[in-house]
């Protein structure tokens, strides 16, 4: 929901203009994937759950592949950061275009897991004029900056690693960077840093100092885990959120009733929403925007993608779902494929190597073994032969088939389209359809069956015979045979 009334504005800016070294990739480092989707992406639907005023994302490296790979999100602000001189400077590329009366909340897009709920306490702690920073326990703090108390608890300073002492490195709360504070004081603050230290850079941590000197209230906000404050620096951290992200997926499918044969093995790479009783098996891989009904099973090593499962139906191993309806008591797999535009009414079966594309298949039919139905609306009641083929591509167009209800499709057969198979047509097995077939009748096609009885299989001496000249003649005049 929008700012409640009486409160300041929420500007994001998410700074993201860092090149990665450490990644050793070609891609920006906000772009590298993580769940089947840009770090940056994370970072934005996080952000976007605040409802702010504004979104800025500071870029750099890369800038104009992080801008194509989101051009489509009219919501963002793309700021330049042309030299890259620390958080800081990052920061003041985009204040001019942030009014004062907004409350600034700066996150990172290496900082992909953190919460929308850690976000909304973040920015109500210090109220219209104080400033909130984000900082966690951790059992290693190497590489983050250190958090400063005075005798009384209060936060007065933070020291980057490079600058600390041994007695400051030793110390184990860590500011994680995010921070929230009045637009119109961190306008000020930034005009005052100076980049007298080990990196030359204008360090963002810096207005902490600033804000106690002006008597500026410094609000210490805990993260709820280490997991949602993790940076991504390098392939390694990359696999560590992976992982993290992976558990706490799994978790919430577990609470939300499904159960799961080893949650270390499920991967959500989307929005999926369960029903009861769902039980899913290992190595299963769900991207997109999935929706799985009561009691459905999905078998192991299954991969399922912008797909709806009705209740009570079974997904058996190794099946693929793409972009499909699959209706309720269904039966798919195992080896099914399921290819966009796969439209299954309930009680439907489709069996071991069967592959749908952009085909209706009305209920109780039934296409159990080895065939593909392409471009294809098929009636209720209907049996396809194992092998059966529907032939929708002449090299330009496609071309649809209709089957009618209880029709029966012989196994091996051609259906050339564009054809019909009428209303309980039955076709001998076999046959090469390329006229419609006639509602309630056998239709087939025969080539007539020759015996040969002249005809003698070759016995294992003369298949060897038969080599050995084959042999002989490839061999160059005075050249000896190759040997076997």
């Amino acid at each position: 929901m929008p700012a409640a009334s009486g409160t300041p504005p929420i500007a994001v800016v998410i700074l993201a203009a860092g090149q990665g070294r450490r990644m050793n990739s070609l891609l920006p480092k906000v772009l590298q994937p993580l769940a089947g989707k840009p770090l940056l992406g994370h970072v934005l639907d996080c952000a976007r759950q605040l409802f702010p005023a504004a979104i800025h994302v500071v870029h750099g490296h890369g800038g104009e592949a992080v801008k194509a790979a989101f051009g489509n999100d009219g919501d963002i602000d793309w700021v330049l950061q042309a030299e890259q001189r620390g958080t800081g400077h990052a920061l003041m590329q985009a204040m001019p275009r942030i009014p004062d009366a907004h409350r600034v909340l700066v996150l990172y897009g290496d900082v992909p897991l953190v919460a929308v709920e850690t976000l909304r306490r973040l920015v109500a702690a210090g109220g219209a004029e104080g400033l909130a920073l984000l900082t966690a326990e951790v059992a290693e703090p190497h590489g983050y900056g250190r958090m400063m108390r005075d005798s009384g608890g209060r936060v007065v300073s933070i020291v980057e690693e490079r600058d600390a002492s041994d007695a400051q490195r030793a110390i184990r709360e860590i500011n994680t960077g995010l921070l929230a504070a009045p637009a119109a004081h961190l306008r000020e603050w930034l005009l005052h840093l100076r980049a007298d230290n080990a990196q030359r850079e204008y360090y963002l941590t810096d207005v902490v100092g600033l804000a106690v000197e002006r008597g500026i209230d410094v609000e210490a906000v805990a993260a709820t885990s280490e997991a949602e404050i993790m940076g991504v620096n390098d392939k390694c951290q990359l696999a560590d959120a992976e992982a993290a992200l992976r558990h706490a997926r799994a978790r919430d499918l577990m609470i939300a009733g499904a159960t799961l044969a080893d949650p270390t093995r499920v991967d959500v790479r989307g929005d999926l929403s369960v029903g009861r009783d769902v039980y899913i098996d290992v190595n299963v891989v769900l991207l997109g925007r999935i929706t799985l009904g009561d009691r459905v099973t999905i078998g192991p090593n299954c991969i399922l993608r912008d797909a709806t499962i009705g209740a009570d139906t079974q997904v058996y191993a190794n099946s693929l779902i793409e972009e499909a309806m699959v209706g309720e008591d269904c039966r798919v797999g195992p080896f099914a494929r399921l290819r966009p535009g796969a439209n299954l009414h309930p009680r439907v079966h489709v069996g071991n190597f069967v592959e749908v594309k952009n085909t209706e298949i009305g209920e109780a039919s039934k296409a159990n073994h080895l065939s593909y139905l392409g471009d294809a609306t098929i009636g209720r009641g209907v049996n396809v032969g194992a092998g059966t083929i529907t032939c929708n591509y002449d090299g330009i167009n496609k071309w649809p088939t209709q089957i009618g209800d209880r029709a029966f499709i012989g196994s091996g057969s051609m259906l050339v389209a564009p054809v019909a198979i009428g209303p309980g047509a039955t076709i001998g097995a076999g046959s090469t359809i390329t006229a419609g077939a006639p509602a309630d009748k056998l239709t087939l096609t025969r080539a007539k069956q020759v015996t040969i009885d002249a005809w003698t299989r070759p016995g294992r001496y003369a298949a060897e015979a038969k080599a050995a000249k084959v042999e002989d003649a490839m061999c160059a005049p005075g050249r000896p045979k190759p040997e076997n």
